[in-house]
């Protein structure tokens, strides 16, 4: 049975997997921002845009605040740690891998080019 970090890994790399919602994303990396300032860059609806947002919000990508009659979407950044974590488990492979490519390499360079 998967545990309540495995779900959330799935929602959240299932809600990466579009690339407007990575877009979306990009943009909230600089800022918290409004759904018309996150819309204007896609040839899209104001709703269908919103939808992408409550992917992101349900994977616990993206936040709303309330601000008067104006709900901002900011990142949420403990969600990104998680994916973070998760990825950086496999770093010691990727390393090794790196590492066994750059001797490959070493030993078939011609002799005067070392």
């Amino acid at each position: 049975m998967a545990t309540t970090d495995d779900d959330q890994l799935t929602d959240t790399f299932a809600a990466l997997a579009n690339t407007t919602r990575r877009a979306i994303l990009a943009h909230l990396a600089h800022g918290e921002a409004t759904v018309n300032e996150l819309a204007a860059p896609f040839a899209m609806t104001l709703p269908a845009v919103s939808k992408h947002l409550k992917v992101l919000e349900r994977a616990g990508l993206v936040v709303r605040s309330q601000r008067a009659q104006f709900r901002p979407c900011a990142i949420n950044p403990d969600t990104l740690h998680g994916i973070s974590t998760w990825a950086e488990q496999y770093r010691p492979v990727w390393e090794a891998r790196f590492d066994r490519m750059d001797d490959y390499l070493t030993r078939i360079q011609p002799d005067e080019s070392r």
